[in-house]
């Protein structure tokens, strides 16, 4: 089992969720986040006045997939994220030793 998260623009969430879902994704969970990369942040001008805007707004997505999936779900993640522009964001994948679901007390793949 992999954890696959991915950092992404905020306006590129319903091309990414509906990717996940095509490939028969059935449950992930979005979290607002701000930070910085090579973008460095960016300046505004707000009233006049110019103000430098260093944490950008991100959202992380966090999606749990059985290991077979893994490599389909970070391809469909990047294609849906990509505007070809600085800031597109990051995906991590990492290795999931346990899951259960609560509810039904489900394990690993099976809680999937």
């Amino acid at each position: 089992m992999k954890l696959v998260m991915a950092i992404i623009k905020p306006f590129k969430l319903d091309e990414v969720r509906e990717a996940l879902t095509s490939l028969g994704v059935e449950g992930l969970t979005v979290t607002e986040v701000k930070g910085f990369g090579r973008q460095k942040g960016h300046t505004e001008i707000y009233r006049g006045a110019e103000y430098a805007v260093n944490l950008l707004p991100k959202l992380k997505i966090e999606v749990a997939v059985k290991s077979d999936l893994a490599s389909r779900v970070v391809e469909a993640i990047q294609a849906a994220a990509r505007t070809g522009q600085i800031g597109d964001g990051k995906i991590f994948v990492q290795d999931l030793d346990h899951v259960v679901r609560i509810r039904t007390g489900e394990a690993d793949q099976a809680a999937l």
